[in-house]
């Protein structure tokens, strides 16, 4: 079963961003509280451990919240997954809208390593229907 390993927010874009625990998700927005929520098609942004472990495998100090991503999953095949894809985060309904994101200024990871993961395996969603969500909860395509 695919769970959510971390929630991570921010209150300033384009900085690292920590573990909360729990947020609530509210529909048409994103986590509140959240720099990048908002009216628009990247309310909440998802990576995977499986790809954090893969920056770890060339050295990196990273963990959950590292590469700027709202929910850490584990167990979740998120680059595989469609446009358009449905996911049950905890109590909240997610609709995925992009998959990887195009980087225009090289982040700190990528001077490091040369590499990083979340232009590639991160993916992004909107908030069809609000609800809470914790680190534990299980997240599934719906």
């Amino acid at each position: 079963m695919a769970r959510i390993l971390s929630i991570n927010v921010s209150a300033e874009k384009g900085e690292r961003k920590t573990p909360a625990g729990i947020a609530r998700l509210k529909a048409g927005h994103g986590i509140s509280g959240d720099a990048h929520a908002g009216g628009w098609h990247r309310q909440v942004s998802l990576l995977a451990m499986e790809s954090i472990e893969k920056m770890i495998g060339k050295g990196l100090d990273v963990g959950p919240g590292a590469f700027a991503e709202n929910l850490t999953t584990e167990g979740m095949d998120l680059p595989g997954l469609p446009v358009g894809t449905r996911l049950q985060a905890g109590a909240a309904l997610l609709e995925v809208t992009q998959i990887g994101k195009e980087c225009h200024d090289r982040c700190a990871i990528y001077y490091q390593a040369g590499d990083c993961v979340m232009p590639r395996e991160g993916i992004f969603a909107r908030v069809l229907e609000g609800g809470t969500v914790r680190a534990g909860d299980s997240i599934s395509v719906i």
